[in-house]
């Protein structure tokens, strides 16, 4: 198998500025799934199934140029690797190359075998390779050994699987004030009850036995099912409507992690335009979608796309 390409300064850009760190915020260890279109980083897809699931998905032009790979898996490869170890090579090979003259796109990488000191077996690297006007450095970043092609197709059936969209999603603008209630909630409890409704309500809610508390989100812009809310809930409690809500097949409840929900949060560190809530169903999971606009437009971009799945604690009601 081979796989060798440039990364842009667009793509270096997007790495080392607010994928990776925020990708490093979501676990150690990550998956780098690649293909003859697209490269995928994934969290917890196949290694764990009580942990947050990232997907974060490039079409390779956002990245790369001159991409080459092939493979017996149908020109798929794929292996896991430490965040932090690729976030500094990339973040090293910058500072290489913009203190060049900024002779940008000659940062090459490729997957390569070599033999480690005071080893005998060879063992698989992400190699950098940066070129700059008077210099060129090789900085070499460890990784597994690449899935077989039976992981390969586990790796593929899970990352379908992610895609699903939840019926009912609602979007939230404000990811302060969401990371402002979350900061207060980590120190009164540990799990969060969270309920979405079709009329564009979202409800958050932490509760002990000496207190309780709570945070709601309405009226907001609802992408899927959708209903209109009833006249005579307006003067009830946030509490009382999202109850009625669920009992009317309105809404959908879950529980899940406050730490896994702030985890989700640091996703804002790749410097998403908006944010979307959903619910799967049956109450699978919390789906949180990062939609990104072409630069100065209000147009989708679709070459990038980043979404987390919360694993839920309880199955809620739906």
């Amino acid at each position: 198998m081979k796989f060798k390409a440039v990364v842009t300064e667009n793509g270096v850009s997007l790495l080392d500025r607010r994928f990776l760190p925020a990708l490093e915020k979501m676990g150690k260890i990550c998956h780098l799934f690649l293909t003859r279109d697209h490269a995928f980083f994934l969290h917890n897809l196949i290694t764990t199934a009580d942990g947050i699931q990232s997907i974060a998905q490039f079409r390779k032009q956002a990245l790369f140029e001159d991409y080459r790979i092939s493979s017996q898996n149908e020109d798929r490869i794929a292996f896991a690797f430490d965040i932090s170890l690729l976030l500094r090579a990339v973040r090293s090979s910058v500072s290489i190359i913009s203190g060049e003259f900024g002779i940008a796109n000659r940062l090459q990488v490729k997957l390569v075998k070599k033999l480690p000191p005071n080893s005998t077996q060879p063992m698989p690297f992400l190699t950098f390779e940066t070129k700059g006007y008077k210099s060129a450095v090789i900085q070499d970043v460890p990784i597994s050994k690449p899935l077989s092609r039976a992981q390969l197709l586990q790796l593929q059936a899970a990352l379908d699987a992610a895609q699903d969209l939840p019926p009912t999603l609602v979007q939230v603008p404000d990811s302060n004030r969401l990371q402002n209630f979350v900061d207060r909630m980590k120190h009164v409890g540990d799990l969060l009850n969270v309920s979405i409704s079709k009329y564009g309500d979202l409800h958050l809610q932490i509760s002990t036995t000496l207190i309780t508390l709570g945070a709601e989100f309405r009226k907001l812009l609802v992408v899927g099912d959708k209903a209109q809310a009833p006249s005579e809930d307006r003067d009830l409690s946030a509490q009382t409507r999202s109850g009625r809500a669920i009992l009317m097949g309105d809404a959908q409840s879950v529980q899940v992690s406050v730490r896994h929900f702030s985890k989700s949060l640091q996703c804002h560190l790749a410097k998403p335009d908006c944010a979307f809530y959903g619910i799967a169903p049956q109450g699978a999971c919390l789906t949180v979608i990062f939609q990104f606009f072409i630069p100065g437009t209000r147009q989708t971009d679709k070459s990038i796309s980043l979404h987390c799945r919360l694993p839920v604690l309880d199955p809620g009601s739906s």
